[in-house]
């Protein structure tokens, strides 16, 4: 479809969408030539892209009307092409290998946090039974463990009628709350009880006011734009001037020869197997780029400032086939660790604002320079909300101020159909999952180039590109009745503005328990299972990667299970 046939403004200015309904793994195997077309240095090779099998349900498995499904899972084929391409490199090739790709698992992969079976039981029920408590290291440092903190992150309305504000708590709630006036000690039981109340606080002030404070006070906040206003603004121009797939060889290095890889060992034939990983994220989107990493074979090594807060269950998923240790850069013994592990590895992830890591000796020209001296290139790969220049470069923000300030809310909104102009996050961590692929495709391409031509490269993954692109008028967005079709089958709960993206997700499941029960079984077969863990010793069962290759010793997947957070000591470890 020509997105000339598509029907304009059907969610209000800037989108675009279908006048006939497509297949979703149709529809993906489109979307998924498209990005390829349109990224720098990606094959156009008829013959690998054609390698590329995308299937699933005809119908789309998510709430609302944007392909995030489609974007997702063509990211997830192209990490399958350039992996493809990696094992011929290093002397496994094979003509006939396919890549599939499966439409519904990619859907179900963005809620991964919350699929986890441990000791046999689905994660959502051990944290309603307040089991799931007893098993995971708490690193939450309270974040949410009052309903105020917890509707601190939202979406709420202004003293414009038109238009909705997104707040977060950033992991620390207090500061946002008095900064809009609202007693963060207020005696307040229920959640419904303090979206109401921040409401009273937000409605008195405009969202310029309101994103003014938060600017003010360095705290994350977003105007609820349409996809037309986030487009035509200067930091929406700024992140447009960038290919989706954000890959920069880096010229103004010192120039160092290709680097081989490892010859492939007849016990692990995985694409990255040999290749060394360390990841300095925090919460979904950086830690996903390491879990895909890991999963196609490379060894990565994790790294959680001590200090600072993350979330709990996510140590149940995001941590598979990593090692993870703890090191607080604020002492130089301890930035001396993280700095001799990336002296010796292929890939540093950082997910933190770019010009904070200088003042630890480990901004982007620190690592280049470094690669330099040991005369072998590194793929830095940065991880962040807006991306990597314009004026909101260095502003801190989450999925939920993406999906806000780039139009998904609004999007998500309409096609809810809410009165008084009630925006919605999309329903799952999409945004954050998909940066975290976008990230791995990347990595993989800057890898695969490192090999043929030298030098070091950057990577770039952002937050709102991922929304922006899923937005794009030669995407298109599904049409209202295909909309209200899904929700028919799926009887979805009510969604509003205040509710977290955590709610959305419990919403999500009990949806899909509904409807794809047997797919969601533990012996589904969508399911990868460790019988022992390191949490209490129980079986744990994540979903497997989402890319298939048909050469079983080569595709990816994970051969040790997820482990909390900062589980080995620092001093001493070493890649692999």
């Amino acid at each position: 479809m020509s997105q000339e046939s598509r029907i304009p403004d059907v969610y209000g200015p800037g989108t675009h969408t279908d006048r006939t309904f497509t297949p979703v793994p149709e529809d993906t195997e489109r979307i998924f030539r498209l990005i390829a077309s349109q990224t720098p240095g990606f094959t156009q090779d008829e013959e690998i892209l054609s390698k590329v099998k995308f299937e699933g349900e005809s119908f789309p498995v998510i709430p609302g009307p944007i392909k995030a499904v489609s974007v997702a899972a063509s990211l997830h084929a192209m990490a399958g092409v350039l992996a493809d391409e990696i094992l011929t490199i290093r002397g496994a090739e094979n003509r006939q290998r396919q890549i599939t790709v499966n439409t519904t698992q990619a859907g179900l992969w963005f809620g991964n946090i919350a699929t986890a079976y441990v000791g046999n039981k689905d994660v959502l029920s051990l944290a309603g039974s307040g089991e799931l408590k007893e098993l995971l290291p708490n690193w939450e440092q309270g974040w949410v463990d009052t309903p105020l903190k917890y509707r601190t992150t939202g979406l709420y309305p202004t003293s414009d009628p038109e238009v909705w504000y997104s707040l977060h708590g950033s992991m620390k709630a207090e500061p946002v709350l008095k900064s809009i006036g609202v007693d963060p000690s207020e005696p307040i039981s229920t959640n419904e009880e303090a979206a109401a109340h921040i409401a009273k606080f937000t409605s008195k002030l405009s969202p310029e006011k309101l994103e003014l404070t938060n600017l003010l006070n360095g705290n994350c906040g977003s105007i609820c734009f349409t996809p037309k206003q986030w487009n035509e603004s200067e930091m929406g121009k700024s992140l447009a001037a960038h290919p989706f797939i954000n890959v920069k060889s880096q010229h103004q290095a010192i120039p160092t020869p290709p680097v081989a890889f490892p010859p492939l060992d007849p016990s692990d034939q995985r694409p990255l197997a040999g290749v060394k990983v360390v990841e300095m994220t925090r919460v979904i989107a950086g830690p996903q780029i390491g879990a895909i990493l890991s999963s196609f074979g490379a060894d990565v090594i994790r790294v959680n400032p001590p200090h600072l807060p993350d979330i709990n269950i996510m140590q149940l998923t995001l941590n598979a086939g990593k090692r993870t240790i703890a090191i607080d850069l604020r002492k130089p013994e301890e930035a001396a660790l993280i700095k001799s592990l990336i002296a010796d590895a292929d890939v540093f992830i950082q997910g933190f604002r770019m010009n904070k890591m200088p003042k630890y000796g480990l901004g982007l020209n620190d690592i280049l320079k470094m690669a330099g001296e040991r005369g072998r290139g590194i793929v830095h790969v940065s991880e962040n909300c807006y991306g990597p220049d314009g004026y909101y470069a260095e502003r801190p923000g989450w999925q939920q101020i993406a999906d806000a300030a780039a139009g998904s809310a609004y999007v998500t909104g309409k096609s809810l159909k809410l009165p008084n102009n009630e925006v919605v996050l999309p329903s799952l961590p999409v945004s954050d999952m998909t940066t975290g692929a976008l990230g791995a495709v990347g990595t993989l391409l800057a890898l695969r180039d490192r090999a043929a031509k030298g030098g070091s490269y950057a990577v770039h993954a952002s937050l709102v590109a991922v929304n922006t692109y899923a937005l794009r008028p030669d995407v298109g967005l599904y049409s209202p009745e295909t909309v209200a079709e899904c929700a028919e089958r799926f009887q979805w709960a009510e969604m509003r503005g205040s509710h977290h993206v955590l709610d959305l997700l419990i919403t999500v499941w009990n949806g899909w328990k509904r409807v794809l029960g047997d797919t969601l079984a533990e012996d589904s077969g969508f399911y990868q299972s460790f019988e022992n863990s390191a949490f209490d010793g129980k079986k744990l069962s994540i979903l497997k990667p989402v890319v298939r290759l048909s050469d079983e010793k080569s595709t990816p997947q994970w051969t040790t299970p997820s482990v909390p957070y900062a589980y080995e000591k620092a001093q001493g470890i070493k890649f692999q």
